[in-house]
């Protein structure tokens, strides 16, 4: 019963992969225009397909939102 409630724990939800994946994304999608010079620290977790597709729509939001930001 330990074993099977330490494994339900360590399972990440699709919500909350894509969710990390978006808010990382959407930094490198930002600072990629706005502060070219900035690092940013990311999960790079791309073998979770969640987290590639939140990954994908926050960069393009974030380059979106950089680019309204300088008209």
């Amino acid at each position: 019963l330990f074993i099977l409630c330490a494994m339900l724990i360590a399972c990440e939800g699709s919500d909350s992969a894509f969710d990390r994946g978006y808010g990382d994304g959407y930094a490198v999608g930002y600072n990629s225009l706005c502060y070219p010079d900035a690092s940013n620290f990311i999960h790079g977790d791309f073998d979770n397909k969640n987290y590639r597709r939140g990954y994908d729509d926050g960069k393009a939001d974030g380059r979106a939102d950089c680019s309204a930001q300088k008209q």
